[in-house]
């Protein structure tokens, strides 16, 4: 009779927490299909009875983007031919950037009612908010090919550099969505200070600002690691080289993210359900 227990079994003595973990992992990316059903009915039930749904998205950013393009475009003494796609770019990134640390914190108490009910894996749940994140993001990629289209920015083959870019971004989102999740299930406090964070990242990052303004301090950038993520999906986008050592840096972070995201899970996977 062989001796290997069952990772569906629980033995107290033996919790097995890295193979039950693993199987959590695996049994969630085969069922993807019910994550993006529940993110896709996260958006409906959003916006439900709203006329222009998920449309008034597009319409909030548009005109922060020309507020703020026009603003700034005088204050930096910048050509708005140049600025506003530049902007355009950084502000739509940013945002899926910050509305991913803002959902993750929620991922699991959210769910609460699943996981307390249903056998779910919470690896759902954490590709739940990517898919969800991902669908946001879409509705305002059509404001940069505007933009674009307006100033005549001609784009380059080296805009499919930023479909990586864009893979990495969703890898430390996935992880991020079960570190913060079960994190933020346990202790309450931390989604306000996250959100806080956020808001001082957002002006020490150049999302508003153009890094050269920094002068000397700009090779210190990709220490910031919002910049990392950030520039090599916008860096393709606006056809500009992004440095090897951005992208090394932006690798570096998403591994980091990856590794304590993992240790995380594997060691607290099975409080989950008491703490939400």
């Amino acid at each position: 009779m062989s001796n290997v227990t069952p990772v569906s079994a629980f033995d107290a003595a033996a919790p097995n927490r890295r193979g039950r973990a693993l199987e959590d992992l695996r049994e969630g990316f085969l069922r993807w299909r019910l994550a993006w059903v529940l993110a896709r009915s996260d958006i409906t039930h959003r916006y439900r009875g709203s006329v222009l749904g998920p449309l008034w998205m597009t319409f909030s950013t548009a005109i922060m983007l020309l507020c703020l393009g026009l603003l700034y475009s005088k204050l930096f003494k910048l050509e708005i031919a140049v600025y506003l796609p530049w902007l355009a770019v950084s502000l739509i990134v940013w945002t899926v950037i910050a509305q991913v640390f803002s959902d993750a914190g929620n991922t699991l108490t959210s769910a609460e009612g699943i996981i307390r009910q249903m056998p779910v894996p919470y690896t759902v749940q954490a590709l739940r908010t990517v898919f969800r994140n991902m669908l946001v993001a879409a509705h305002n990629l059509p404001l940069i090919a505007i933009v674009f289209t307006v100033f005549d920015y001609s784009v380059s083959w080296s805009v499919l550099w930023s479909l990586l870019g864009l893979l990495l971004l969703c890898v430390n989102a996935f992880w991020l969505s079960l570190w913060l999740g079960i994190l933020c299930a346990r202790f309450r406090d931390i989604p306000p200070i996250i959100g806080s964070l956020v808001q001082v990242a957002f002006f020490a990052t150049p999302v508003i600002w153009k890094p050269e303004l920094i002068q000397e301090w700009q090779p210190y950038l990709p220490l910031n690691p919002f910049f990392a993520i950030m520039e090599v999906v916008r860096g393709p986008l606006l056809g500009d080289p992004v440095p090897i050592f951005v992208w090394l840096m932006a690798l570096f972070y998403t591994a980091i993210t990856c590794i304590a995201a993992l240790a995380f899970f594997v060691r607290f996977r099975g409080r989950v359900a008491f703490w939400v």
